[in-house]
């Protein structure tokens, strides 16, 4: 179970500097679609927020050239993409390895927080439902996205496996690991 910063794969610098001039309305509207898909395939992960079902959380992958905005707004989910921080409830940072290690139960949560790869500022107590509704739900990202176009899941998976082995980060869910 790794935990220290370093065994958590940093993403490559010259690669995040690649990612600078994206366009982010596309990405935006890319992940708000893939965000609401994952909602409908889990209505849990809502049922948990709770009275957080509203907050704002900023993901914040500290290796990459933008930031994450995820908007439960009670069912109408909604993620954009921004190069600055906008106005959130919460800020939960770190490298983009250790963030989707979280997802897929590949890193625990505690040890990250405490080791200080993990960051998290303002309502912990919506970062502490959205842990829980993540957890429970136990998502695998990479089978949400091959889930998408059926004509190239194949593929897809098959280039998330490669792309899982070469880098060292859990692309897919662990089959037992840790809890957040």
């Amino acid at each position: 179970m790794p935990s220290a910063s370093q065994t958590i794969p940093i993403f490559p610098r010259p690669a995040g500097m690649m990612l600078r001039p994206l366009p982010l309305a596309p990405l935006s509207a890319a992940l708000s679609m893939l965000a609401r898909r994952v909602v409908t395939r889990h209505p849990g992960l809502l049922r948990r927020l709770g009275a957080h079902d509203r907050a704002r959380f900023l993901i914040d992958p500290t290796d990459l050239p933008l930031v994450l905005c995820l908007e439960p707004r009670g069912g109408q989910v909604r993620v954009t993409a921004h190069r600055q921080a906008p106005r959130a409830d919460v800020r939960i940072a770190g490298p983009l390895a250790a963030l989707l290690g979280l997802v897929h139960g590949a890193y625990d949560g505690d040890a990250l927080f405490f080791s200080r790869d993990l960051v998290i500022e303002g309502d912990t107590a919506a970062a502490l439902a959205l842990r829980n509704a993540i957890d429970d739900a136990e998502l695998d990202l990479a089978e949400e996205l091959t889930a998408l176009p059926p004509v190239l899941a194949g593929a897809l998976r098959r280039a998330i496996a490669l792309a899982e082995r070469r880098t060292g980060v859990a692309l897919t869910r662990v089959a037992e690991g840790p809890a957040w």
